[in-house]
């Protein structure tokens, strides 16, 4: 070995101290080189710092270029570079280094002096050991011999490391797409760290593997170290003995090796997803429309078809396709297709099962699509199912008359609720006016009202010269008085049970002297009571004349107010005949319509006269009067 290495030397120095140098490639600007132009799927991206490499698009078809087999024809592959912001592409050129790999030492090109050695070709790879900002850019790889030439570019872009994309921040920054990856729940699996294998046949050394989970629901980062029995580290792979529904997340590789005495280092990601176990069915199902469902359409308009299905979540090939026919034929076949779209979306998804809507959109919707069948299609590697949507016309509804005639309504019963609640007295007086009966003609009672009251100076005065006057002459009642209408000789309890019997409402005048304990009034107020308790012949009115307290109600009224109706006098404000008072009371009184007042008056009149004939005829037989009989009728008249 030594020898070998010392002939190099004395080469070396034949040569006048130059390594041989390499042949310089024609421009790629060659007319003869072929270009196929740049790859998309070739595009690269590098974390600034690691480790990356360049793949010759041209080998991707094995078919096509095989590298082996381009080296037997005398092919050579050469490297161009173009940076980015530059218009004029520079080759990549190299220099020869030396390399030992088991019992030979290796005479490799290595990066010229300005990149150090960090660049290197391998094959039909390009090394970037490690990548830095300036290697970002346009790179070119070119095929040629004497007779042919390929050449195709691709995109490298360096990344720096608050660039990448991180969920949390105890993630390692990653370049390169997650890798992903389906387990079955409850089974097992093996992970291997993504392009692990392109560095370990050019290592100087076996690559040093450290693992990390992210979990999907927490997205807590766990170390391989602190895992469960159910997975295990084995060497650089990771070893997954039950899946379960919380080893579903990122798993992040990051990988440490040396070559050409330097310590590079990569990281790959993998998204591990769980699904349910292939006993399950997997045959896509149709959820939306139903069976009898039935979509209501309105012609010319926008009419919008939804079709939402279930796709089980399938191992190893998780295709599926949802669609819409129109009398049994695809969207794209039809002659006025400008009229349908579809669109689809994954709604939800769930350890592998997919939720999925299909929008059907009908442009100018006509009753002639009404004659058309609407089918909603799926299917999977497992099966397929389809459903029929059943459309039928929208009964037209004259929304702006309607929305009229709601508002008109509305507005009509809120001015009615205001006038009742305002006006309601006089609507029940009209009423009452129109509709109501005159109870003297269904029963036999003799008086309207009796009026009972605290036997005082001011509530008589009020009882004479108020109450009586205005329902006697003006509104035609027949008024009955104890003290008015009595005839004397009689027993008191007898005749106010007799005037109390004999009238249609008893009107009780409530004030703070009224209804002491075995006065008359009370007796009054408790025949009213039992009668209108018993019979129903009789009601009981209520007037307060003055404010009473609480606890200066008798028993009797404290029972009496609960169910009756209390009509309160407020002095000057309720003197008018227009006043509330006046029509609160009318409510409660008997039913007189057009003709009663002077029914009542002349009614009024006979009770008069019939009372001053019975006075005079009992004074008669008294001895009290000591002058002749005077005429009744004048009498009547001069008191009036």
């Amino acid at each position: 070995m030594a020898s070998f290495i010392s002939g190099l030397l004395f080469l070396f120095l034949l040569m006048g101290g130059a390594w041989p140098a390499v042949s310089q490639p024609s421009e790629p600007t060659d007319p003869m080189c072929y270009d196929w132009g740049e790859s998309r799927k070739g595009a690269v991206s590098v974390l600034e710092g690691e480790a990356g490499w360049l793949t010759c698009p041209l080998f991707s078809h094995p078919s096509v270029y095989n590298f082996t087999s381009t080296q037997n024809a005398r092919h050579n592959l050469i490297w161009y570079h173009l940076p980015e912001g530059h218009y004029l592409e520079q080759p990549i050129r190299h220099n020869w280094w030396l390399s030992k790999e088991r019992e030979r030492l290796w005479l490799q090109p290595a990066a010229s002096s300005d990149s150090g050695w960090r660049l290197s070709k391998e094959r039909e790879r390009l090394w970037l050991q490690p990548a830095a900002s300036s290697d970002s850019g346009l790179y070119i790889c070119m095929l040629r011999n004497k007779s042919s030439c390929s050449k195709i570019a691709m995109q490298l872009k360096v990344l720096q490391r608050d660039e990448a994309v991180r969920r949390t921040d105890c993630e390692p920054p990653v370049a390169v797409a997650a890798t992903p990856m389906v387990i079955e729940l409850h089974h097992g699996a093996m992970l291997d760290c993504p392009d692990l294998e392109n560095v370990t046949n050019v290592a100087d050394s076996k690559p040093d593997v450290s693992w990390l989970h992210v979990t999907q629901e927490t997205s807590t980062c766990v170390k391989s170290e602190k895992w469960n029995s159910d997975r295990e580290q084995k060497g650089a792979r990771i070893q997954v003995h039950v899946m379960l529904k919380y080893y579903q997340g990122l798993y992040f590789c990051s990988v440490v090796y040396q070559r050409g005495g330097r310590n590079l280092s990569f990281t790959r990601s993998i998204n591990v997803t769980a699904v349910y176990p292939t006993t399950l069915p997997k045959e896509p199902s149709i959820l939306h429309p139903a069976l009898d469902q039935v979509f209501t359409v309105r012609p010319d308009s926008e009419v919008r078809l939804v079709c939402r299905a279930l796709f089980p979540g399938i191992l190893r090939s998780p295709w599926w396709e949802i669609w819409w026919t129109v009398d049994g034929k695809t969207l794209d076949t039809l002659s006025d297709q400008h009229r349908f779209s579809q669109s689809n979306s994954v709604v939800n998804e769930d350890m592998g099962d997919k939720m999925v809507e299909n929008q059907l959109l009908i442009h100018d919707f006509n009753s002639q699509d009404l004659k058309s069948e609407f089918n909603c299609s799926v299917r999977n590697e497992k099966g397929w199912d389809t459903r029929r949507a059943q459309l039928e016309e929208e009964v037209s509804v004259p929304s702006l008359e309607l929305a009229c005639g709601l508002g008109v309504t509305l507005v009509l019963m809120v001015l009615l609720f205001v006038l009742y609640h305002v006006f309601w007295l006089e609507l029940l007086l009209i009423y009452r006016s129109w509709f109501g009966t005159d109870e003297r003609h269904t029963d036999d009672k003799e008086y309207d009202v009796y009026i009972s009251y605290a036997r005082n100076s001011e509530e008589e005065t009020f009882v004479l010269s108020t109450l009586r006057k205005v329902l006697e002459n003006e509104f035609g009642y027949s008024v009955c008085i104890f003290d008015r209408d009595s005839l004397p000789g009689g027993t008191i309890t007898d005749e106010t049970l007799s005037f109390v019997a004999r009238s249609r409402r008893l009107l009780v005048v409530v004030s703070p002297g009224y209804a002491s304990r075995g006065s008359q009034a009370l007796l009054e107020l408790k025949a009213g009571i039992d009668g209108m308790a018993l019979g129903g012949h009789l009601r009981v009115i209520l007037v307060q004349y003055r404010p009473v307290r609480r606890r200066g109600w008798v028993r009797e009224l404290r029972r009496a107010r609960v169910a009756l109706a209390l009509v309160r006098w407020k002095g000057d404000k309720s003197r008018e005949l227009t006043s509330r008072f006046w029509k609160r009371l009318r409510v409660e009184l008997p039913v007189r319509r057009a003709g009663s007042r002077e029914e009542g008056e002349g009614s009024s009149k006979e009770a008069g006269l019939m009372r001053l004939y019975s006075q005079n005829s009992t004074n008669s037989q008294t001895g009290l009067l000591s002058s002749p009989v005077r005429d009744p009728q004048t009498d009547l008249d001069s008191a009036a």
